[in-house]
Formats: structure tokens, sequence, C-alpha cells
């Protein structure tokens, strides 16, 4: 499971323009601007939420999908992230 999460997260930091060599233990990040697109979460709440705080520092938006599991999770993740200057809009 944690091969899956790394390459997720490889897979979303490369659709924000990031470049990543993912690993078997982890993945080597080469800093830079993160820009902005749709990253599949893949109904991982750790993914969904790790995505959202990204967004803070993202030269654009970044949509997150299949992050029902966050509401399991931390059922009040949208209220918290607003306070905390997120701009979260749910959909569907």
């Amino acid at each position: 499971k944690e091969s899956d999460r790394i390459a997720v997260m490889a897979d979303g930091l490369r659709t924000l323009g990031v470049n990543v060599e993912p690993r078997p233990d982890g993945m080597v990040v080469e800093g830079g601007r993160l820009g902005h697109g749709r990253i599949d979460s893949h109904g991982d709440h750790r993914i969904a939420m790790s995505f959202a705080v990204a967004s803070l520092r993202a030269a654009g938006t970044i949509e997150i999908g299949d992050v029902a599991n966050v509401a399991t999770s931390f059922p009040g993740f949208p209220e918290v992230a607003g306070r905390a200057g997120f701009r979260v809009e749910l959909h569907g």
C-alpha cells in the first residue's frame, strides 16, 4: 500500500509541475513552484488532505477527486480548512 501511495503522490506532484523521482521507500522531490491541475486521490484521505494543504502554495487551483473518505477520517475538514484560509468547494 505504501508504494501505491508514493506513486499517487508522485503522479499528483507531476501534475502540478513538480519534478519527482519515486523510490520504493519514498521519493526525491526537486523544489519549485506548484502549478495547478486535477489530482485523483484514489480514495486516500491522506492524499486528498495533503493536496488541499498544497493548494495554499499553488500558483492556481488544485481540484482533488475521489475525496469521500475525508468525511470519514476528518468530518470537519472543509470547515477547519476554510477557517485556516483554504478556499474549499465541495462538488457532487
